[in-house]
């Protein structure tokens, strides 16, 4: 990370450049952070929905399967919003941000909610441990520091950090899940 910092400030960018909004730019120091953790965050995405096609072959009861459907269609919710920036869009129809964020809220803690039973089998303190990296830099966000530098890096890192966490997170639980299916079928068949 100091290395990218000390190469984007010699560069003549800012290292609030890291974190912007991604536009096309010469430069490839020019929201390289912010592409990245939008990359982090089609991993659970895509570890997801593709689990989700797997466990359907493998176990076709979709009672089993709904934890895995719900938490693509979450994350897939996540990522559309960090690309196409929708909470921004809803601020500026006249949503509060604070309405915007018990919406996101709501939905994130109705998931916690139906699939409690789920998220206890698995080691969901690597989620929490992402979800709470993500508030932190919300929070940061909503501080406005003057400090550009400063706020960027207490805010992106954090964010980065969050999702390495969460897309991990994701790819273990699936496959510990296609581990556990992929075994109950060939018991089923001896």
């Amino acid at each position: 990370m100091t290395i990218l910092i000390i190469f984007t400030q010699l560069s003549g960018l800012k290292v609030s450049d890291l974190f912007f909004q991604p536009y096309f730019s010469p430069n490839p120091n020019v929201a390289l952070l912010t592409r990245t953790f939008q990359i982090l965050c089609s991993v659970p995405v895509i570890v997801c929905t593709f689990t989700y096609g797997l466990a359907k072959t493998l176990q076709p009861r979709p009672v089993e399967n709904r934890f895995i459907l719900f938490s693509a269609l979450l994350t897939g919710g996540f990522l559309l919003n960090q690309i196409y920036r929708i909470h921004i869009y809803m601020i500026a129809i006249g949503i509060p941000k604070l309405g915007v964020s018990l919406l996101y809220a709501v939905v994130l803690s109705s998931y916690g909610w139906f699939f409690r039973r789920e998220l206890q089998l698995t080691p969901y303190q690597i989620l929490l441990a992402g979800l709470g990296l993500l508030f932190f830099a919300i929070g940061v966000d909503s501080l406005h520091l003057k400090n550009k530098m400063f706020s960027s890096l207490l805010e992106g890192v954090p964010k980065l950090f969050s999702e390495i966490n969460i897309a991990f997170y994701y790819w273990y639980i699936c496959k510990c899940f296609l581990q556990k299916a992929f075994y109950k079928n060939i018991d089923n068949s001896l």
